[in-house]
């Protein structure tokens, strides 16, 4: 007799912003800002909760993007 296992389900992006209470924008930025894991199914992309907080408790959403430079632009500028 087969034992039934624990299957995760998948979430939607609504659900996503609701359970981290951001905003529809800040996932889809973070997705590729911050490596939010997200897997792309057709037009939507699908999220499982277990590895959202794990994305959170790793500190992998607070991680900062780098500045850009605005070097040559400040130098033709102050030219």
């Amino acid at each position: 007799m087969m034992s039934e296992v624990d299957i995760e389900n998948w979430v939607t992006t609504k659900d996503a912003q609701t359970y981290l209470g951001v905003r529809r924008e800040s996932i889809t930025k973070w997705i590729g800002t911050h490596n939010l894991p997200a897997y792309k199914v057709g037009r939507v992309w699908k999220f499982k909760l277990s590895e959202i907080d794990e994305w959170v408790c790793t500190g992998q959403a607070a991680k900062k993007r780098p500045l850009k430079l605005l070097t040559s632009r400040r130098r033709n500028a102050d030219a």
